[in-house]
């Protein structure tokens, strides 16, 4: 071996940004424009090719876990919730008069995610840093609570076909946009401390039960997992039936935490033992 370090190795080969600059100055000939000639990881046409997917799905698993890291982002608390759920000043453009009465979450959310941030700022934004799927409803109003106290917060957005855009409160360069519903629920949980889930639909229920189907596995740690709004939770989910079939285990109720208010959600984290896990 020369001696040579892997990092001063690195630096001995010219760099992709200078050959993809470079890429745009090349002689114009039938070859040059030719897709064949197209260097790889700048050929969006190639980078499509449903042969490619693999790559993109390392690409989306990486792009968010780098920035997080450069951030110093260690934990998280995620919020799960509806999008259609409206701040309580709106709540009179709700589609359904109970859509309406659910505008209290969207208050209690902000507020818990307010209180969260607060925390958060204690450990100068690395610990229990707000995280939502970035869109409306619940997760503006969490991403604004977390906003509001001065502390940046983590959008996970989706391509979905109404276009859902970021929410106005999302931390600029923590607002993310995927693919695939399956790398962004992994960047949910990779580094959640806790988890609350606010009334919602489909997405919510497909993105609580995957959480929870996770820690009933011991897949990822047990952590505090929080409903808010007992009587819309046991109205959705018949919990004591899936008990009484036998398809969970009494125990597995013990996941879960019941509340209305963020005060109660804050006391369960606050008094959660984390180094038992």
């Amino acid at each position: 071996m020369d001696g040579i370090s892997e990092e001063k190795r690195a630096h001995t080969f010219r760099d992709s940004i200078s050959d993809a600059k470079a890429a745009n100055r090349v002689p114009d000939t039938p070859q040059s424009r030719s897709p064949a000639y197209r260097l790889a990881f700048i050929d969006e046409d190639f980078m499509m090719r449903p042969e490619l997917r693999p790559v993109r799905l390392q690409l989306e698993l990486l792009k968010p876990q780098m920035i997080l890291d450069e951030r110093g982002i260690e934990s998280t608390v995620v919020m799960f919730g509806g999008a259609r759920i409206p701040a309580p000043e709106r709540k009179d453009t709700a589609k359904t008069p109970y859509l309406g009465e659910l505008s209290s979450y969207y208050e209690e959310a902000r507020r818990f995610a307010h209180a969260m941030t607060d925390r958060s700022l204690q450990s100068y934004g690395r610990q229990f840093v707000i995280c939502t799927g970035g869109g409306p409803g619940v997760m503006e109003a969490g991403n604004r609570g977390a906003h509001e106290a001065g502390g940046h917060s983590i959008g996970l957005n989706i391509l979905l076909p109404h276009e859902q855009a970021p929410n106005a409160y999302v931390t600029p360069d923590l607002s993310f946009n995927f693919h695939y519903f399956a790398l962004r629920k992994m960047h949910f949980l990779m580094r959640a401390k806790a988890v609350t889930v606010f009334p919602g639909g489909f997405g919510t229920l497909d993105e609580m039960f995957e959480a929870l189907t996770l820690i009933q596995t011991r897949r990822m740690s047990k952590i505090p997992f929080i409903l808010f709004g007992a009587d819309f939770w046991k109205n959705v989910v018949n919990w004591s039936l899936l008990v009484e079939a036998g398809t969970i285990n009494a125990d597995d109720l013990n996941l879960i935490s019941f509340v209305e208010t963020a005060e109660e959600a804050l006391a369960i984290i606050d008094t959660w033992d984390y180094g038992c896990e």
